[in-house]
């Protein structure tokens, strides 16, 4: 792989997430959603999530800042909580109305900045590219989940 440090997949990775990013950033600001939403903006909408606990583990993120981010949703009118039936400490988190009739146009516009950053790819590139990531955060995941956490006494 050779010695330069910024041809390394895990740098040119981190440039093209962070494009992402940015171009997602901004198709999606008109919409009133930020790309840190969509996990569970998506999760919502599919039924595979409905309480603050099981969506930061479906965005793989702490609670601490899963709660920050629901607090915003919830200010901007995008998901709205109820209590949950069989757990009174608990909510259930729902998409509002306007959230729901904005996914569609969403969803399109990351499937569009995605078809717009892979211009030039053949169909199989692009088939073999998502394999490809797809089997590195796989390895990544195994990785990170049987190495002793680094904690300082």
């Amino acid at each position: 792989m050779g010695t330069d440090v910024l041809s390394t997949p895990g740098h040119l990775i981190s440039l093209a997430a962070r494009g992402f990013v940015r171009l997602s950033e901004a198709r999606l600001k008109p919409l009133g959603f930020g790309v840190g939403q969509l996990p569970v903006l998506v999760a919502l909408q599919n039924g595979k999530a409905s309480t603050q606990r099981d969506l930061a583990r479906f965005a793989k993120v702490e609670q601490p800042p899963m709660a920050q981010m629901l607090a915003r949703m919830e200010r901007d009118g995008l998901i709205r909580r109820t209590p949950h039936p069989d757990d009174g400490r608990s909510s259930r988190i729902v998409l509002t109305k306007v959230a729901q009739a904005r996914m569609p146009d969403a969803i399109e516009t990351l499937f569009k900045g995605n078809r717009d950053a892979l211009d030039g790819f053949t169909e199989e590139e692009a088939v073999q590219f998502v394999a490809l990531l797809t089997r590195l955060i796989a390895n990544l995941d195994q990785i990170t989940s049987t190495e002793p956490s680094s904690q300082t006494s």
